[in-house]
């Protein structure tokens, strides 16, 4: 069942967080822009609800992940100029700072983290369809944009 989440603290976050594990990302679906104060990442997801009910192989689901009141946003391990590159969500954490500020960490296999400077958690997580390919896809006006972290 597609899902529409928002979270605005950390347990919030943790479901969402639980909805993204082992989505996939490519590179190039990774959009920040700073004059909006906004990260979205476009992402092929498990859908976890059906992987619950039995599903040997669950379908996947294109889902968008946006974050919105970012002030700056730091890559580790990421490799940008290449379009093909492939990551793995892990997990996503919130890490409280002067409130009701804080930092966003994204974390992918091998390694590779986006760090989130927020003014505050604001975050969104939106079932768009189902994805035959089982890749990330990109091509939503919302989701492009020249300017990558």
């Amino acid at each position: 069942m597609p899902v529409k989440l928002v979270a605005l603290d950390e347990d919030d976050l943790a479901v969402i967080s639980a909805h993204a594990q082992d989505a996939v990302v490519r590179a190039a679906d990774i959009v920040w822009q700073p004059g909006d104060k906004r990260l979205v990442i476009g992402m092929s997801r498990p859908d976890w609800e059906q992987a619950l009910g039995g599903a040997a192989s669950p379908r996947r689901l294109i889902s968008v992940l946006r974050f919105d009141r970012v002030l700056a946003c730091r890559s580790r391990r990421i490799e940008r100029d290449g379009p093909r590159a492939r990551l793995n969500i892990v997990g996503v954490a919130f890490h409280p700072a002067t409130p009701p500020g804080g930092h966003v960490v994204l974390m992918f296999g091998d390694g590779a983290a986006l760090r989130l400077d927020v003014e505050c958690l604001e975050c969104g997580l939106v079932d768009l369809g189902r994805d035959g390919s089982g890749e990330a896809v990109s091509g939503d006006a919302s989701l492009s944009s020249p300017a990558r972290p």
